[in-house]
């Protein structure tokens, strides 16, 4: 399976908060919140939800194209991911623009507070998915449309629509600049849809429509719950739950969903059942939640392997064992 995956590339600048945020918010003050944080560290990664999903894919050996508006400062990131598997050709350079900016604060209890600066993702909706197919090229069996700059966001799935490719909605953090009409244009025939809990209820109130109402218009709705592992819905199914990998010693949760995505995408690639690309979601997760940064692991198909063995069984084990062992 071919994969595009659209959307963010960034550089992510992580600090870390050795106290917790809400011992710092005052109730009554929260409509005149004045604050700053001194931290005890401070990481510059590469990041980008598209250049995370797209590296864990790589990793996995699947060959992504990325799609993605980047500065003329691009250049070793890029170095960086061809070396890693992926496919840049569909990437946008701006030559006014940098590259995307993260900035991300976490605390004692891994709670995260951010801002992010678009640079060039805001000439993002420039990229025409016609142009990630080439002579020769094979075409593009799904198209991933992660966090973009709206405008983006709304071409690409519009796009899909017209030329009659498979997508996978994954609106994540840009649920709060989108409105409720925008919303419904991305999640309405997805083939797949993306979100965490929080997500899952801001996406509800947004399109103003409940669960069933979703069910009816999205494929596979796909929920990560953090330590509590993974929902899976689907009309007239049975709900299907898969828990994390449990006893991880997190370091940094910056990157963890997109790195599930990677898992959960690649095993479905590999026409494997939900419930197993949902535990190697699981286990690629648990990997970026032990380093420091999005793209600091090292996807080792025999780690994962024995993940998926000690946590998941060996019927989980035998099915992604082949694709698994052919990464070493």
């Amino acid at each position: 399976m071919r994969i595009a995956v659209t959307g963010s590339i960034a550089t992510d600048h992580l600090m870390a908060f050795p106290g917790r945020f809400v011992d710092q918010l005052l109730p009554d003050q929260l409509e005149h919140v004045s604050l700053s944080f001194l931290v005890d560290s401070l990481e510059v990664r590469r990041g980008g939800v598209a250049a995370n999903i797209a590296y864990g894919l790589g990793g996995l050996g699947l060959a992504p194209v990325l799609a993605g508006a980047v500065g003329v400062d691009f250049h070793e990131y890029e170095v960086w991911l061809k070396e890693h598997g992926v496919d840049t050709s569909g990437v946008y350079v701006s030559d006014s623009c940098q590259t995307a900016r993260f900035m991300c604060m976490t605390d004692q209890d891994a709670n995260q507070i951010a801002s992010f600066y678009a640079g060039a993702m805001a000439q993002a909706a420039e990229i025409d998915l016609r142009g990630l197919t080439g002579p020769g090229d094979p075409p593009v069996d799904l198209v991933l449309v992660s966090p973009n700059d709206p405008a983006a966001m709304l071409r690409h799935t519009r796009q899909c629509r017209g030329l009659g490719i498979p997508f996978a909605a994954d609106p994540s953090q840009q649920l709060a600049r989108l409105d409720g009409a925008e919303v419904r244009v991305l999640v309405t025939g997805a083939r797949w849809l993306f979100t965490n809990a929080y997500e899952s209820a801001l996406l509800r109130e947004r399109t103003g429509w409940d669960a069933e109402e979703i069910l009816e218009r999205v494929g596979i709705w796909v929920t990560t719950l953090g330590a509590e592992g993974v929902r899976i819905e689907r009309k007239g199914e049975p709900v299907l739950t898969v828990p994390a990998v449990p006893g991880i010693r997190p370091e940094d949760p910056t990157g963890v969903g997109d790195a599930f995505r990677a898992g959960f995408l690649a095993a479905v690639s590999w026409y494997l059942p939900l419930e197993t690309a949902a535990q190697l979601g699981c286990a690629m997760a648990a990997l970026v939640l032990q380093a420091v940064g999005s793209q600091d692991y090292e996807v080792d198909g025999e780690r994962l392997l024995a993940t998926v063995t000690t946590v998941y069984g060996t019927e989980s084990a035998r099915l992604l064992g082949p694709a698994l062992r052919a990464l070493a």
